[in-house]
């Protein structure tokens, strides 16, 4: 199965995770580095082009700064990621440079993909560089952001960055063998799962939480990442990035790691911007009704089916939309701002323009712009 997946792998994200590119002090490992860039410029000789989405920056920054754990206040982890990411950089540089591959940096915020042409600018500058044949470097822009535009960790900005990209596999270099049944540093009875063939709750329960004293994410945004990669029709594959050759092992079809399976249906491309790009700014509360039409027969959003606005948001703004338990089950852009819909709750379509005055369009939440999670 893995081999006819990857026969039609041509742009890959790669995400290391910072306890990978770290060692037991905490600074950058540059044996590990160098083996990944090697087996990067070995996919790079096989024409396989090559996103990297890079933590490690804090972690370098903090031996720098003589810290001995990881940084606690914004501040703090901002002068980090200042002093170690041009170390990274260096890193990266000094290790492809013997394989006549250079690196490019690319700092983002959940600004830049929230903004739909600066989304596209991403997209642009990446197919620039590869075209090239220059490997992008991402990270977080640790240096400016706060927490209203971070992404919250590196594993949500790769299977992101597989969207803008418009990559066909992420492959996930973390610090253990792949996904387990259970935590394999507490639990000695649990088992490498090679396949999953669908991230169901089970799945989710089974990640757990976070548990690093270097990194942000732990398994359960590793698996967020890969379901979030699949809903694009991506597959993931997570593995042991300390392991040497490793990452052409995984690219080779071998059975190493998880694989993690796709949706059978994916999303488009806009659609999957609007789902896990963008950031809600309100709720549109339904009936059961129209829960029920947007969930089986794939509608619009009418005004007749609203029941409650929460939250304040403009026109063109991302909502959830939540039944009437209240359980988020879309999301969509509002034809209407919340005060606009507020006051269309319950009413006809053909309603619209004698309460308001003017008349944008029928919906609340075209069907173009809705996605079913």
């Amino acid at each position: 199965m893995r081999k006819e997946i990857l026969k039609s792998v041509k742009r890959v994200v790669i995400k290391i995770g910072s306890r990978v590119l770290t060692d037991a002090d905490g600074a950058l490992d540059l044996a590990v580095i160098g083996r990944i860039c090697r087996d990067l410029a070995a996919l790079h000789a096989r024409h396989l082009q090559v996103v990297v989405v890079s933590s490690g920056a804090i972690a370098a920054g903090r031996s720098e700064l003589g810290l001995t754990e990881k940084p606690r206040t914004i501040p703090h982890k901002q002068a980090a990621a200042a002093i170690g990411q041009s170390l990274l950089m260096r890193a990266y540089e000094e290790a492809l440079e013997p394989h006549g591959l250079k690196a490019a940096q690319i700092l983002l915020t959940s600004e830049d993909l929230v903004n739909r042409q600066r989304f596209l600018n991403a997209r642009a500058t990446m197919d620039a560089l590869l075209g090239f044949g220059i490997i992008p470097v991402i990270n977080e822009n640790d240096t400016v952001v706060v927490d209203e535009i971070k992404f919250g960790d590196n594993d949500n900005l790769s299977a992101l960055v597989t969207n803008v990209a418009e990559a066909h596999l992420l492959l996930i270099l973390t610090d253990i063998e792949g996904f387990y049944s259970a935590d394999p540093h507490h639990d000695p009875e649990a088992r490498l799962i090679p396949l999953v063939k669908g991230i169901t709750r089970e799945v989710e329960r089974a990640a757990g939480g976070a548990d690093s004293t270097v990194g942000t994410g732990g398994m359960a945004t590793k698996v967020a990442a890969a379901k979030k990669a699949g809903k694009n029709g991506v597959p993931t594959i997570m593995v042991d990035g300390k392991r040497d050759g490793i990452i052409a092992a995984a690219l080779r079809g071998d059975e190493v790691g998880t694989l993690f399976l796709p949706a059978a249906v994916g999303l488009n491309r806009r659609k999957h911007w609007i789902a896990y790009t963008l950031k809600p700014s309100g709720r549109v509360m339904v009936d059961e009704g129209a829960r029920e039409v947007l969930l089986k027969r794939g509608k619009s959003l009418l005004p007749s089916g609203v029941v409650r606005v929460e939250g304040r948001f403009d026109r063109g703004g991302c909502v959830r939309i939540c039944g009437p338990d209240g359980v988020e089950f879309a999301r969509g852009l509002s034809d209407y701002s919340s005060a606009e819909t507020a006051r269309l709750v319950g009413k006809k379509s053909s309603e619209i323009d004698d309460i308001l005055g003017y008349h944008y369009g029928d919906v609340i939440i075209h069907r173009d712009n809705l996605v079913v999670l």
